[in-house]
């Protein structure tokens, strides 16, 4: 696998980080995952849903990983840490300012020890800046980020989107960002600190509504499903139901006009000829396209449009999302075996690599299910060692 031979010292929680570190561990790392004795990742406590007690929002973003209690307040917890980072190849975070550098874990602690360490920090408002002391949540930033103000429907409220989304972007950006490290650590033979915030990644994420913001001053209004600058391009309904149209250029209108709804007026209509045209008189145009698509049923549209290739789709729930041909075909889903469990379901990862390609994944690991197996490989404990750690409470 890509990454066959990686450690990862994992001492986040929660979202980011550790879908950060899922994504190394899909790609063959081999990620220790830090959390506190007694209690473990907060993200265990978060139920409904739930398989007999166990949360599968944990199971979301811990797959393949191993678990190793330790208590990171105590002199002896803390001493393992540093020992386990000198031994790893990747090392991510998300505490808060300060709280790992007073516990002698910080980068420059650690990096010191081991300059090929590359030390992944995630944070709300980044480690520099005015609001760096703050701690930050998904749902805070999506309001302060400015995605909220583009979400919703024109006329209504501002709304977050049905993910945490900031959290899950900044976990995939500080994936790339920690593989980036890694090759260049293969050049220079030396690690770097990531400074990784969800503020700066869920701006980035504004992409076009950011550059043309930036460029020209424009606040750009909420559009509910609708697109700001291509058109037609939003849910419509239909006699029995709804779907989505995304028609990209003139050539698809053209298809859409005189082939699907039997319109050829409209893309004569040289106010709608034009892409341009279309998003400009889209008050114009959408009420024609509203009153033809409630004519037929959406098998009938979907039909249509899939034979003129015209961009468009189903609004599926997710049990027609996990029932769906497609996700079987490209098997998002696996079954695991699981002690507790006998086997359970998991989702698997998107990275189709064909050369190199991504671990079967393994079932999240119970609390503390691997502290006795890391403290003897990695750091050389035997068991006398490791039950007098145990009776210290510096693991569990």
């Amino acid at each position: 696998m890509p990454l066959t031979g990686i450690k990862v010292l994992d001492l986040s929680r929660v979202l980011a980080g550790p879908w950060c570190a899922q994504t190394l561990a899909d790609l063959g790392a081999d990620v220790w995952k830090v959390e506190e004795p007694g209690r473990g990742d907060d993200t265990r406590a978060w139920m409904p849903p739930e398989i007999d007690g166990e949360s599968t929002y944990y199971m979301s973003a811990n797959r393949t990983k191993r678990s190793i209690a330790i208590d990171l307040k105590h002199p002896e917890g803390q001493r393992i840490v540093r020992e386990m980072a000198l031994k790893a190849d990747v090392l991510v975070e998300n505490y808060k300012k300060g709280t790992l550098e007073r516990f002698g874990l910080g980068y420059e602690q650690l990096s010191a020890l081991n300059p090929r360490l590359v030390y992944c920090s995630i944070s709300g408002y980044g480690r520099t800046g005015p609001r760096a002391d703050e701690p930050g949540y998904d749902f805070a930033i999506q309001a302060e980020s400015g995605l909220m103000s583009i979400t919703g429907e024109p006329h209504g409220a501002p709304m977050k989107h049905g993910m945490a989304i900031t959290d899950l972007v900044t976990g995939m950006n500080a994936a790339q960002a920690v593989l980036a490290a890694l090759l260049a650590r293969a050049r220079t033979g030396k690690g770097q600190l990531i400074d990784m915030a969800l503020l700066d990644c869920a701006v980035a994420l504004l992409a076009n509504m950011a550059s043309g913001h930036i460029v020209t001053g424009a606040e750009p209004p909420r559009l509910g499903n609708a697109h700001p600058t291509v058109v037609p391009y939003q849910v419509f309904e239909t006699s029995d139901g709804d779907f989505v149209l995304a028609v990209g250029n003139d050539s698809q209108f053209r298809a859409l006009c005189e082939k699907v709804v039997d319109r050829p007026d409209l893309c004569v209509d040289e106010r709608f000829a034009t892409a341009r045209g279309r998003v400009i008189n889209r008050d114009a145009l959408i009420p024609e396209l509203i009153a033809a698509f409630r004519t037929r049923p959406t098998a009938h549209w979907i039909a249509a449009l899939q034979r003129e290739k015209v961009p468009c789709g189903q609004v599926r729930n997710l049990t027609q999302v996990f029932a769906s041909p497609e996700i079987a075909a490209r098997r998002m889903v696996a079954e695991a075996q699981d002690e507790r469990h006998g086997t359970v379901k998991l989702m698997c990862s998107p990275l189709a690599l064909r050369g190199t390609p991504p671990r079967e994944p393994v079932a999240p690991p119970r609390l503390a299910e691997h502290t006795d197996a890391l403290l003897h490989e990695v750091l050389g404990l035997d068991d006398a060692a490791i039950a007098a750690l145990r009776a210290t409470r510096a693991v569990s």
